[in-house]
């Protein structure tokens, strides 16, 4: 029998308590030299002392109940913790395979194997669980980190690049004035990046204040503020906007909304159309709702749009002037929010994005 859990081995423990109960029961019906039926007063007791033989006729009774408590008085003290440490000794040899855990062996697991139903391979399979989902943050983070340092490599050499041609010989006025602002460019595009590194970071670490927000006014601030840029694109920019309130900090949900349009106007065709609405009429908690037309989207890309740095025609190398975080920082507000972020790709072309947040009703 495989001993190797605590219930296994507290049914084992148990089932002997029984088995010697039983054991027990028989020997006292049985024998006469056991305490229940030998009367020990006769040993010690004159017969002729009446205070003797009253005891040895009244309170033989007690003597198994005496012999009893002395017995487990005995077994708490001298065998009590030794069991203990039996049953909880698989327990105890989880210590140091925790305790070596780390990231130099992130790929160790456990596999105690067995049901979910057993308390001990049910530990063992959240242990395990919780190192898988170690493992997918650890690379997340590398691959972001790895991400990070190429979009912020690519726009320095560019910068080293120029500087080495304008040093290397003599510049036009009309050389000197590309040249600026070709740098002046590159140098905006590693702000924009480093701005939303920034921003992503904070939202990552959760709020430090709620407080209530109107989503409405919030996102008609936006739609004003990005009309003459939609205007610009040849883009139709349209809103609904109900009266909605959600708890957070204004400058997270500005950045959300900002986003969402930012992309939405970015990421179309002239002759297209942007319409942003706000709240809901079923009551339910659907903060926002960001709809565009655009280029095709294939249903199995969406997901990966909310990814640092992906985006939908390559990797990294993009000429639109983002950074590729416009969705990933989307994802970790919403997040910081309590709310959820989905993305469907439209017929025809173009996103719908959906952010419900939960709605303050104080």
């Amino acid at each position: 029998m495989n001993l190797r859990t605590p219930r296994r081995r507290i049914l084992l423990l148990v089932a002997g308590a029984l088995a010697a109960g039983y054991a027990t029961r028989y020997a006292a019906d049985t024998y006469s030299f056991t305490p229940t039926t030998f009367r020990f007063l006769a040993l010690f007791c004159d017969p002729q002392l009446s205070l003797c033989g009253a005891a040895r006729e009244q309170a033989w009774w007690l003597l198994p109940y005496g012999f009893a408590a002395l017995t487990a008085l005995v077994l708490l003290r001298f065998v009590a913790p030794r069991v203990t440490t039996w049953v909880l000794r698989p327990m105890r040899d989880l210590v140091p395979v925790i305790a070596q855990l780390g990231p130099q062996n992130l790929g160790h697991r456990i596999r105690a194997g067995g049901s979910r139903r057993d308390e001990f391979a049910a530990l063992c399979i959240a242990v395990d669980d919780m190192m898988d989902r170690i493992v997918a943050g650890y690379e997340g983070q590398r691959r972001f980190a790895a991400n990070a340092s190429h979009e912020l490599r690519t726009p320095l050499a560019v910068q080293r690049t120029l500087i080495e041609v304008g040093m290397g010989q003599p510049l036009t006025d009309e050389q000197f004035t590309l040249l600026t602002a070709q740098l002046l460019q590159t140098n905006e595009r590693n702000e924009r990046l480093v701005d939303g590194l920034l921003v992503l970071s904070e939202a990552d670490q959760g709020l430090a204040v709620r407080l209530p927000q109107r989503l409405d006014d919030i996102a008609a601030g936006v739609v004003a503020a990005h009309g003459a840029r939609a205007v610009a694109a040849g883009v139709r920019l349209t809103s609904r906007l109900r009266p909605c309130t959600v708890r957070g900090e204004e400058v997270l949900l500005e950045r959300l909304v900002t986003n969402l349009v930012q992309n939405a106007i970015k990421y179309n065709h002239r002759g297209g159309t942007v319409h942003v609405s706000v709240g809901d009429d079923t009551g339910a908690d659907i903060g926002l709702i960001v709809v565009n037309t655009g280029q095709e989207v294939p249903p199995h890309a969406v997901a990966e749009l909310f990814e640092p740095f992906k985006r939908l025609a390559a990797d990294r190398i993009d000429h639109s002037g983002g950074a590729g975080l416009g969705l990933a920082i989307v994802r970790s507000i919403t997040q910081a929010h309590a709310g959820t972020v989905t993305a469907t790709a439209q017929q025809g072309g173009g996103l719908r994005v959906e952010v419900r947040l939960p709605v303050d009703d104080d």
